[in-house]
């Protein structure tokens, strides 16, 4: 089982990303797909994407990112990414609301950020079990939920597709 005890760098790195995207044509890049809460994580035992078992024993002075690049040879990379994150969106309706439901997603120790004036929680659970806990504000009305958002680790464009068969001109 290969261990690794550093990040070489970052996939936003100009000189790593070009690199990347050579061995990602060939077919030769590796994830590991971690959790919000995994990603906090510097020592774990992981599965690559693609089945391979590996280890993670970071120095406290590092951190995993969405990313990260654990490993960089000629003929393989492997490249830490953040899982889909489902996203409770939710719109306080005066600040007396925002302040109590701010007060209250911190008490609960939720994951959240901020857009404008709304509030995003991070799901790592039901929805319905967050609905429960935030129903006295619901019932209230001080709060009210809009449609779900979604955040993905892994977004990028390039101008192509990374379908294999391709041919670069």
């Amino acid at each position: 089982m290969q261990t690794y005890t550093k990040i070489i760098g970052s996939t936003a790195q100009p000189a790593l990303a070009e690199r990347l995207h050579q061995l990602e044509h060939q077919g030769r890049v590796d994830y590991v797909t971690l959790s919000g809460d995994d990603i906090q994580r510097r020592r774990l035992r992981v599965r690559t994407d693609g089945g391979q078992e590996c280890g993670i024993a970071l120095d406290r002075s590092e951190h995993l990112y969405d990313g990260a690049v654990l490993r960089l040879d000629p003929d393989m990379a492997v490249v830490v990414r953040t899982a889909q994150t489902e996203w409770l969106r939710l719109h306080p309706r005066h600040a007396a609301a925002a302040l109590e439901l701010g007060y209250f997603a911190g008490n609960m120790h939720w994951q959240v950020r901020f857009e404008g004036s709304m509030l995003f929680v991070a799901l790592k659970g039901a929805v319905e079990d967050y609905l429960q806990r935030l129903q006295p504000l619901l019932s209230a009305g001080a709060i009210e939920v809009l449609p779900a958002a979604r955040k993905h680790g892994h977004e990028h464009d390039h101008g192509h597709s990374h379908e294999r068969g391709h041919a670069h001109g």
